[in-house]
């Protein structure tokens, strides 16, 4: 099941939405006949009910939304927090700069809290942050919490998923590399734009995608239509059963946290050297992330005024 959160043109206020079959897409609050203002409040409640909401939508008779109608939204606005992972080793190895990996970080998954408020949607026209001339995108996985929780065991981890998005960690290299030599960050060099979406997708779709701890569904990038990298979420060295323990040991996890597995390996154009990919993004740039089953999620690069 897709579930989103969009802007209707002629409203202010997000509507989370439900997808139908035919394309268009059914308000929430309707189809489970309960108040749902914010996805991040319906969460619980679909976790416990949601498993025939597939079929409600299929035989749902009501008013629709078709895609012209609305922006994406991030699939949950403003969730109460946003934390980023490290956790795929080959990109591990990149940043390192052939310096090697320290031990620390095969030991335990590192995240970084990044700016929850700072979250945008499919289809947003994103410049670049003040001071930066090297903007880059990152290809990762979104986790969506469902059940909140505290001190989460990786053996019950799966049971507080509610479902998986996209995530483009747009970050601008040449802050990142000033923050990091005083060993603070990354700050400023993320907290602009984090584009997210273009929705959610429950986890019973990837039911026969998860094995014990692994996920398996492939993803790709493209600058421009033109494909610069792929990978799988497979190749997780910390699963993500892991890094929902690490993110709750001592500390509560709410309805809606997105929790984000770092950049696959090969998918930004640190990895892969700007040499190779034409350059750092720049404006009229369009970035299109693709994860199997979920969709794409398209981010526009817009000239700073």
């Amino acid at each position: 099941m897709r579930l989103a959160s969009i802007l209707p043109s002629s409203s202010v206020e997000s509507v989370p939405v439900a997808a139908a079959p035919d394309g268009t897409w059914i308000e929430l609050a309707g189809l489970i006949g309960r108040d749902a203002p914010r996805m991040k409040l319906a969460l619980p409640w679909l976790m416990a009910h949601g498993n025939h909401l597939a079929e409600r939508a299929a035989t749902w008779r009501g008013p629709r939304y078709r895609e012209s109608e609305f922006a994406f939204l991030p699939p949950v606005v403003r969730p109460h927090s946003f934390r980023d992972f490290f956790a795929f080793e080959q990109h591990a190895k990149a940043r390192r700069n052939g310096q090697g990996i320290p031990a620390e970080w095969y030991e335990t998954p590192m995240f970084y809290f990044s700016n929850h408020n700072a979250l945008v949607g499919h289809n947003a026209a994103v410049p670049p942050p003040a001071g930066c001339a090297e903007l880059d995108f990152e290809l990762e996985l979104g986790v969506v919490i469902g059940h909140g929780g505290r001190d989460i065991a990786p053996a019950r981890a799966w049971e507080h998923v509610m479902g998986f998005t996209i995530i483009n960690d747009l970050t601008a290299r040449d802050l990142q590399r000033r923050e990091q030599a005083v060993g603070l960050g990354p700050t400023k060099s993320k907290d602009f734009a984090t584009a997210v979406g273009p929705w959610l997708v429950t986890r019973d779709v990837m039911a026969d995608r998860i094995v014990g701890e692994k996920l398996t569904l492939e993803m790709s990038a493209r600058l421009n239509g033109r494909e610069l990298s792929r990978g799988n979420v497979a190749s997780l060295f910390h699963p993500i059963p892991q890094l929902i323990a690490q993110a709750s040991r001592d500390a509560e996890l709410f309805p809606g946290d997105l929790i984000g597995t770092g950049t696959v390996g090969s998918g930004c154009i640190w990895d892969l050297g700007p040499e190779k990919t034409g350059g750092w993004l720049k404006a009229g740039d369009v970035v299109e992330l693709e994860v199997e089953r979920i969709g794409v999620l398209r981010t526009r690069i817009a000239r700073r005024e």
